[in-house]
């Protein structure tokens, strides 16, 4: 029992350390999306804007079509972009096909089919998009992202 002893207290030891990690390392492992989405939406509620003024903020995007990460489904999508102001609708509009545009391929080329099944996933992919976007952009914010046309099929 004495030469057992060591053993035990390393393999307790051992399995202290491996769990105190794991919890440590919990959120980098696993993260959780639904801070992105909670932002998304608050920015969403924060204003109520007139007809003409959502028009005067929109910007679109359209026939993107492309690959998702399952190389056997291709997604057409247009999307409408809402800005925060005006001015940042023109500078977005300025950088849309050279800058927008590809960083929303990419995102669609990381994104699985399975990922955009209803109207949460379609969500989620949205926030995504917002969060990826609004850290690109030279002017402004994006406050609100709709899908005009989402058409995804299997090739």
């Amino acid at each position: 029992m004495k030469k057992m002893l060591p053993w035990l207290i390393t393999i307790l030891l051992a399995i202290t350390l491996i769990v105190v990690a794991a919890f440590l390392l919990w959120d980098k492992i696993f993260p959780s999306n639904t801070n992105d989405v909670t932002a998304a939406v608050q920015n969403v509620e924060a204003k109520k804007l007139s007809a003409d003024e959502i028009v005067a903020m929109t910007a679109e995007i359209t026939d993107i079509k492309t690959n998702l990460a399952d190389p056997d489904y291709i997604l057409s999508v247009d999307i409408a972009f809402q800005l925060d102001t005006a001015k940042s609708k023109e500078e977005f509009e300025k950088i849309k096909a050279i800058k927008i545009t590809p960083l929303i391929i990419k995102a669609i080329a990381d994104t699985k089919p399975e990922e955009l099944n209803g109207a949460n996933g379609k969500d989620q992919f949205s926030s995504k998009l917002v969060n990826i976007l609004n850290k690109n952009l030279t002017e402004g914010t994006i406050t609100q992202i709709e899908f005009t046309k989402f058409i995804l099929a299997s090739i």
